[in-house]
């Protein structure tokens, strides 16, 4: 609300803030730059792509259908397997050759992607290290990798191929014209890595406890890469980092596996019947009504098998359309649970896969945290459409279509760390709503990683604090992205950077976007326009293809809000937001009688309480507020353990409620007339106070301004981004208050990711608190990922140690 005074002259004193240097971004001017439009920087808008974010009239996008025969050699560590892929040319392009992806060559020593980043000889190592180094030194082939031993087309003529790296050119033996298919054969085979010695995301983990294996069955089978209207095909090579860009289909797959192995899997199996006894499949269907996990098989169970493991095999087979990719997991030391859970009308099998490793930890949260997460997912985006979710614990953590691969481990005894717990929870919601994005909405990862995880990035922290108001979410809230937004330029890199490009690819690719989508929820749109247009976005791009473009024009389209600026700087650039209060002048009313001018009655705002403590963030004091919001764990008190009831100490749950602020709404009354008495009694108790504000870091922002009175109430002023688009590097803004101001402070709530809070007080404000952030660490020998490791409060409150 703006607050206007006619009549009266103020007499102004300086009252000093701290001064610094005003940084030059752009020397030729001082406006003019950071709100102009993107223009030509995004793609021409076409008949394929709009300019409002929206599929064109003539989106395209091409289909491939795979038939997959494959058997897992559990005693040669090896993978066999035949396929018959439909390609199908929706383009308007003919097409002359295809490419595929050989992911699996990524370990290969001769047919890897060639990229290498500089290195240093190590402190220490271990010997498998100085066996990896030695082999990417030397010529020779280690053998891995993918071996093709046929390929023909549908009526069984060769074909011709070139294997570039991780790539396969299939030379086509006429031109594939517009609305022609393609069908063709290939055999291969390779052999299966240890992914705690060799790396990546798929292979195998042996347990030598109990001498068996789990396997990740991930990038398996050659498959086709994108050939689309913005790029053609899809050609970057893959190095381990950049994920996928794939096209979508349907799979029908066999896998034939040791008979007492359980498969999770992409799709719906088919034939659960041929390989559960009908007591296992009757729990199964037991499961699909159920509220809670119901063991189908049992820790018993699973202990059993790796005691005796079988000669004998079994063939599973699933089926999975509309999908952009096809992923399993197979072990006989799989615990398997299941729990139906409705979205929008419709049952979602959720289940979870898990060795005795993980058992008190998996039964408990796995399932419940996937029926939760595409819960939650479906209210923010679009509702989940396939029939099943699942989650595998394989001290890992990658996403596929309908299943996902996380850790989380426990103590020999049982026990374990409360940072277990969490990171659990954490990795289970972030790999789940993978199926969201990139799975459904499905953007090229290899170029645009963030569209991948940092989307996910944001969705997950909405869900984690819808799972519990406590629980300590590491990104999305704006004060956990300050400490890499202050790096040195040379250290950083634009959120719009190729994958394998990015120096620190967790905060650039990961948290940082999801900070600055939270930003524009919680700051500048508010809930209410973004999620109406972030939930359009993943409508509008549902099983499609969508650029970054896409995503920006659609949320200024579905909102009504200009958002060029933002991109500009949050996406586009590396400033960081540093926005300083360097004085502040303060003056009284001086009411002269001879002055006659139109005059407005100044509305004061209600004054809100005093907020929440400083070490929570605006999400989740908004949450808390929000009564139609019920946290997960508050629903379902099976997930309290002993860490929910540590974490809310001897005073119980936190109840402590926020009011927004209310500003007064009623019109201006104009009048026209000299001071009076009672104006001179009213309007000279008046304060009067101009900030005066400096864009120091370079990222424009809205600045949040609290005053806090010397009665010790508070109140707060948001003050729109646009108040820099005429000076990009200074402003001020002036107020007319009834109290008289005792301090004021920037950005209470942490809510800018301001990289410098001590140039944010005046008066007599303490100092900004200080927090600690760091990196765990493991060791090259130490334990695996998501394994609770030490001696733990839960093992000292349940006298085990």
């Amino acid at each position: 609300m703006k607050r206007i005074f006619t009549g009266i002259l103020f007499v102004m004193g300086t009252v000093g803030a701290s001064f610094a240097q005003d940084i030059q971004n752009n020397p030729g001017s001082n406006h003019g730059n950071k709100f102009e439009q993107l223009g030509t920087i995004l793609n021409t808008p076409n008949e394929q792509r709009t300019a409002s974010g929206a599929p064109g009239v003539k989106y395209w996008q091409q289909r491939a259908d795979y038939n997959i025969k494959c058997e897992l050699d559990e005693k040669n560590l090896m993978l066999k397997g035949s396929e018959t892929v439909t390609y199908f040319n929706n383009s308007p392009d003919v097409l002359t050759y295809i490419w595929l992806q050989l992911d699996e060559n990524e370990h290969s020593s001769t047919n890897n992607s060639g990229y290498q980043s500089s290195s240093t000889m190590p402190k220490q190592t271990t010997l498998q290290g100085i066996d990896r180094t030695e082999v990417r030194n030397s010529d020779a082939d280690n053998g891995l990798g993918d071996i093709i031993t046929k390929l023909t087309d549908g009526t069984g003529k060769k074909l011709a191929y070139t294997i570039n790296k991780t790539m396969m050119r299939i030379e086509l033996p006429v031109p594939l014209k517009s609305g022609q298919q393609f069908i063709f054969n290939i055999d291969w085979n390779y052999k299966i890595t240890d992914r705690n010695t060799v790396g990546g995301r798929g292979g195998y983990e042996f347990f030598p406890g109990d001498g068996n294996y789990l396997f990740t069955m991930t990038q398996w089978y050659p498959r086709l890469c994108v050939y689309s209207d913005f790029q053609g095909w899809q050609n970057h090579q893959f190095t381990g980092r950049g994920e996928f860009a794939l096209t979508f289909g349907n799979f029908h797959v066999q896998m034939t596996v040791p008979a007492d192995h359980v498969i999770g899997a992409t799709g719906e199996c088919l034939n659960y019947a041929a390989v559960l006894s009908p007591a296992k499949l009757a729990l199964y269907n037991k499961a699909k009504t159920s509220t809670a996990p119901v063991e189908i098989v049992t820790l018993a169970d699973a202990k059993k098998a790796e005691g005796a493991p079988s000669a004998a095999k079994k063939t599973w087979v699933f089926q999975a359309n509309n999908v952009r990719d096809f992923a399993w997991g197979s072990s006989r030391k799989f615990v398997w649970d299941a729990m139906g859970q409705n979205v929008a009308g419709k049952p979602v099998m959720c289940m979870s896969f898990y060795g005795k490793e993980a058992y008190n930890l998996y039964s408990k949260y796995s399932t419940r945290l996937v029926a939760h997460t595409i819960k939650s997912y479906s209210d923010f985006s679009i509702n989940y459409p396939y029939p099943v979710a699942q989650s595998v614990e394989a001290s890992n953590g990658m996403e596929y279509p309908m299943i996902c691969f996380n850790y989380g481990r426990t103590e020999k005894d049982g026990t374990y760390s409360e940072s277990t717990k969490n990171g659990m929870i954490g990795v289970i919601i972030h790999e789940v709503g993978h199926n969201f994005f990139p799975m459904i909405v499905n953007s090229d990862e290899r170029q645009w990683s963030w569209m991948d995880e940092g989307l996910n990035s944001f969705v997950e922290y909405l869900t984690e604090e819808l799972w519990d108001n406590k629980f300590p979410s590491k990104k999305g809230a704006a004060y956990t992205i300050v400490d890499y937004m202050k790096l040195p330029k040379n250290e950083l890199e634009p959120i719009m950077s190729n994958s394998e490009n990015i120096v620190r690819f967790g905060p650039n690719a990961y948290t940082k976007p999801a900070t600055g989508l939270n930003i524009l929820r919680e700051t500048i749109m508010g809930r209410k326009l973004f999620d109406y247009a972030f939930k359009e976005y993943a409508k509008r791009w549902a099983f499609k293809h969508p650029t970054p473009a896409d995503l920006f024009r659609t949320m200024e389209d579905a909102s009504g809000e200009d958002l060029d600026w933002f991109w500009r700087g949050w996406f586009y650039g590396t400033d960081p937001v540093d926005i300083s209060l360097d004085s502040v002048k303060v003056g009284k009313a001086d009411l002269l009688d001879t002055y006659n001018q139109p005059k407005r009655t100044v509305f004061t705002p209600k004054i809100a309480p005093p907020s929440v403590n400083s070490f929570e963030d605006i999400s989740k004091i908004r949450n808390r507020t929000d009564k139609s919001i019920v946290f997960q764990t508050d629903k379902d008190t099976a997930t309290h353990d002993f860490y929910w009831k540590y974490a809310r100490g001897l005073a119980g749950v936190d109840t402590v409620k926020f009011a927004n602020l209310v500003k007064a709404q009623t019109p201006p009354v104009f009048e026209t007339d000299v001071p009076t008495a009672d104006d001179k009694a009213k309007y000279g108790s008046k304060y009067a106070y101009q900030l005066n504000f400096s864009n120091k870091g370079g990222l424009v922002m809205p600045i949040i301004v609290e005053f806090k009175y010397t009665d010790g109430t508070t109140y707060t002023d948001r003050i729109p981004v646009q108040i820099w688009r005429l000076n990009e590097k200074n402003c001020s803004k002036f107020y007319v208050l009834d109290k008289e101001v005792a301090s004021i402070k920037l950005d209470p709530m942490r809510e800018t990711a301001d990289i410098d809070e001590t140039n944010n007080f005046w008066g007599k404000s303490g100092e900004p608190s200080k927090f600690q952030v760091f990196k765990q660490k493991v060791g090259a020998n130490g334990p695996a990922r998501g394994q609770s490791s030490g001696v733990n409060p839960m093992q000292v409150a349940t006298g085990s140690k």
